[in-house]
């Protein structure tokens, strides 16, 4: 596909299966076990996605809804290159910032200060930058008084301001977003949705999971429903969120 400069991301056929039954190395236990016939049965592969396609475009905020363990979380990791489909294929046609496990990239026994120049250098940033946005990072995160604090001894709500803040410091083409706005207290949740319109209002196109149908419907202007890793419906957020919670008996 070349890229018109408005598709900023294609997924075709995009399918996704996981093997449940993995094979565990051999233990005397198991032998043991095995050898009184109970022997572990195979499981067929779980299907978490199942040839979804969709397209997004430049400046757009598309909201995913669906169940638990609808797919949601395993379309962002897709879209954001953390995993690779087991069928079909996913483009995008821009820089990719995925807001998926916020923290994962943190040394738990290094400080902020440390893991502030860890997690950056993981996510592409340069030295140089981190050093002329240090500040920011920090002030956003309001973490000043444990700077030299290692992450181990952070409650997760100071673990994800930090991370938020670290990932927000540049304007990404694409904002892939999972449940993050959800994290920390009332007053940093209110900061980080500012932050998001922010950047939303700047051009960013963004892919974004929420339990909340309210913010979906707050801050997408379309929707995209997934049930038992098929999409049953993609349009206008309202009319997607109204028919979810029908659906739903909500």
């Amino acid at each position: 596909m070349e890229y018109d400069g408005t598709v900023m991301v294609e997924a075709d056929g995009l399918s996704m299966r996981f093997n449940l039954g993995v094979e565990k190395s051999f233990s005397l236990k198991q032998w043991f076990v095995e050898l009184g016939g109970a022997r572990r049965k195979k499981q067929p592969p779980f299907e978490a996605l199942r040839n979804v396609s969709f397209t997004v475009r430049r400046g757009e905020v598309v909201g995913l809804v669906g169940a638990n363990g609808a797919g949601k979380s395993t379309l962002l990791k897709l879209v954001a290159g953390v995993m690779k489909p087991s069928e079909g294929s996913v483009r995008c046609g821009g820089s990719v910032c995925p807001m998926i496990e916020l923290g994962a990239g943190f040394d738990p026994q290094l400080s902020a200060r440390e893991n502030i120049y860890l997690n950056g250098a993981i996510m592409g940033y340069s030295r140089a930058f981190l050093d002329s946005r240090f500040d920011d990072i920090v002030a956003f995160a309001e973490l000043w008084d444990f700077l030299e604090v290692p992450v181990q001894n952070y409650s997760s709500g100071m673990v994800a301001r930090l991370a938020f803040s670290i990932a927000t410091q540049t304007e990404p083409e694409i904002l892939i977003v999972d449940e993050i706005l959800s994290v920390g207290d009332a007053a940093f949740q209110a900061k980080s949705e500012e932050k998001m319109l922010s950047l939303m209002r700047g051009g960013t196109t963004v892919l974004f999971v929420s339990h909340s149908v309210e913010q979906i419907r707050k801050l997408c202007s379309r929707a995209l429903w997934l049930e038992h890793g098929v999409l049953r419906e993609d349009g206008d957020c309202e009319t997607v969120c109204a028919h979810y919670l029908a659906a739903s008996g909500l």
